[in-house]
């Protein structure tokens, strides 16, 4: 047994060696080809909001910002959503429920995201347009993120197209986990009177 654990450990220390020098060739390859934009525009190109293709002064700070904000947004909806449905295919469902539901949920996230992004744009934007910034606006329009006109592409948007890209990755990672836990654990849980949901 213990000659099993060790050959493990071995495996596992090996894994974790790759692991660590391919992640360490990428980022020398990626400063490596970097030096000459670096050189070019200096680091103000990550703080600065300036963009001017004439002067050749380009600042990638708003991008930056937007990415931030859409993934804040996007987290906000789709982590609770995923967590909670995990929840349910894992410990709540029926086995024959769970699975059609799980093959399902893998079939969406192998959807490429140029799909996703084109029904965002063509389907959602109208919907949130229409039913959704209405009543946010009337409960928030005191914030800055709710004020102004909504013509569409914005990045409450931006986050509810993202929120639907990545529940289905959330989903079946975090069943993964709940079902990797060893049913002794909950069946001892179960043993010393925690109810189902403690359990969970």
């Amino acid at each position: 047994m213990a000659e099993i654990e060790e050959a493990e450990m071995k495996r596992s220390l090996t894994l974790t060696g790759v692991t660590v020098n391919a992640m360490a060739l990428i980022a020398a390859k990626l400063w490596g080809n970097s030096q000459l934009a670096i050189k070019t525009f200096g680091w103000d190109f990550l703080w600065s909001s300036r963009w001017d293709p004439n002067g050749g002064k380009f600042g990638a700070l708003p991008f930056i910002y937007g990415t931030c904000v859409t993934s804040a947004i996007a987290l906000l909806i789709a982590v609770p959503l995923g967590v909670a449905s995990a929840i349910f295919l894992a410990e709540m469902a029926p086995p024959k429920l769970s699975n059609l539901l799980t093959f399902l949920i893998e079939l969406l996230a192998a959807v490429p995201s140029v799909i996703y992004g084109l029904m965002g744009i063509f389907v959602l934007l109208p919907l949130i347009r229409s039913y959704l910034v209405p009543p946010l606006k009337g409960a928030f329009g005191f914030l800055p993120l709710f004020q102004g006109s909504f013509y569409g592409v914005s990045f409450l948007s931006a986050g509810l197209v993202l929120a639907v890209m990545i529940v289905p990755f959330i989903v079946s990672v975090s069943r993964d986990v709940l079902l990797a836990v060893p049913a002794e654990q909950r069946e001892e849980a179960l043993a010393v009177g925690a109810t189902k949901w403690e359990t969970t």
